[in-house]
């Protein structure tokens, strides 16, 4: 049973079984992730040791959809802990414009993330890499093994690919369980010596899952129209796909945008009304802590948001903001907290989607939106055949 109070028989009636199963899963993906990343070791720091040691690596992480906010997240842990260039560059960017984004004498690890591996852009924004860099070397993380993106670069030289465990590849609409699980694994491979305590967060995880603060039944009481994420460093990925999964999840219905704490004040804090739950993701790093604190005061000062909430791991300076304290989380690093956060941000979107009468394992009314995305032409770049 979720936050939602619906059994699992009523939760498959309502067309919510698949998302409700495979955001309660994730404690025990992430564990099978930290089994599967271990057991790949070996190769992973026989392919990437001699690219690392390259002072002029270039990184670029990628996807599409949450796929890409999975790199945005990433990126500034990687960047710090890398001692490389890193960026996050969409699929469906590259796909348009990989002649600007690219640049061909700059040695380029191309990190592809894709539930499926099955959308058009996955594989398109391979090849046009490989064609615009002189050397390009590839890290597929993936869910699928029978998607394109596995079959093209399975066993290939240059490529180096992670297949999670199967029940990572999410049959709900929405990727939850995929984001997380391909997350972990990235930050994992790619920075092995920085831990992740996996038995705390997936602790913290069930707890949220659970509602055992209470946020998530007080955040659905609201009937709220509007919802605005907030998130820095690499919590700001983490809010860009809490507020697509709402949208996702509630077919459009209750509109969500996500922003920076700092960022919110110049301009989208005019987003705020009555009915708006604006939600902070609040650091456990001092500096970033300290500002996004500032941004929270004001906001409750200003009284115009419908509510506050800021979910936290450490409980200084929460006096008088509405705040839930996730338990066991004082000294976890930002990027373990990403995994409750985003475990709270799936199932508000999950309850969301059940009170307005969708179906949230295929929520789009019209069709217009599906899981894997279609109708997408990949067109040949000028002058290349």
């Amino acid at each position: 049973m979720t936050f939602t109070g619906l059994a699992a028989d009523e939760l498959e009636a309502r067309g919510g079984g698949w998302t409700a199963r495979e955001i309660r899963q994730q404690p025990a993906m992430w564990a099978a992730t930290e089994q599967l990343v271990q057991a790949l070791r070996p190769r992973a720091e026989a392919f990437l040791a001699p690219l690392l040691a390259r002072t002029d690596l270039r990184v670029v992480l990628t996807g599409a959809g949450s796929s890409d906010y999975i790199g945005r997240s990433l990126m500034p842990d990687l960047l710090a802990g890398l001692g490389r260039r890193v960026e996050a560059i969409a699929t469906t960017d590259l796909v348009v414009g990989g002649a600007q984004l690219l640049q061909r004498d700059v040695p380029t690890l191309l990190v592809s993330f894709a539930r499926s591996g099955n959308s058009p852009e996955s594989v398109a924004a391979t090849e046009i890499a490989e064609a615009h860099l002189a050397e390009c070397r590839h890290l597929i993380i993936t869910c699928n093994g029978d998607g394109a993106l596995y079959r093209r670069h399975h066993g290939r030289p240059g490529s180096l690919v992670a297949l999670l465990p199967e029940a990572t590849h999410d049959r709900g609409f929405a990727m939850t369980s995929s984001f997380t699980s391909m997350a972990l694994a990235a930050r994992r491979i790619l920075l092995p010596a920085q831990p992740v305590d996996i038995a705390r967060i997936g602790a913290a995880a069930d707890l949220v899952s659970a509602d055992h603060g209470g946020s998530l039944s007080a955040a659905a009481a609201g009937g709220f129209k509007r919802v605005v994420y907030l998130g820095s460093r690499g919590l700001a990925g983490i809010a860009d796909e809490a507020a697509l999964k709402l949208l996702e999840l509630t077919d459009g219905e209750i509109v969500a945008m996500a922003q920076t704490p700092l960022g919110f004040r110049h301009g989208p804090k005019t987003f705020v009304d009555g009915q708006t739950l604006v939600v902070l993701f609040l650091s456990n790093d001092p500096q970033a802590r300290r500002y996004e604190l500032d941004v929270a005061r004001e906001i409750a000062s200003d009284g115009i948001a419908g509510r506050l909430l800021v979910l936290a791991g450490q409980g200084d300076g929460l006096d008088g903001l509405g705040a839930d304290l996730l338990p066991g989380l004082e000294a976890a690093s930002d990027a373990e907290l990403s995994f409750p956060y985003l475990t709270w941000a799936q199932a508000f979107a999950l309850g969301g989607s059940l009170a307005l009468g969708r179906t949230p394992d295929n929520p789009s009314r019209t069709g217009a939106v599906n899981r894997v995305v279609q109708g997408v032409t990949i067109y040949p770049e000028p002058g290349r055949a």
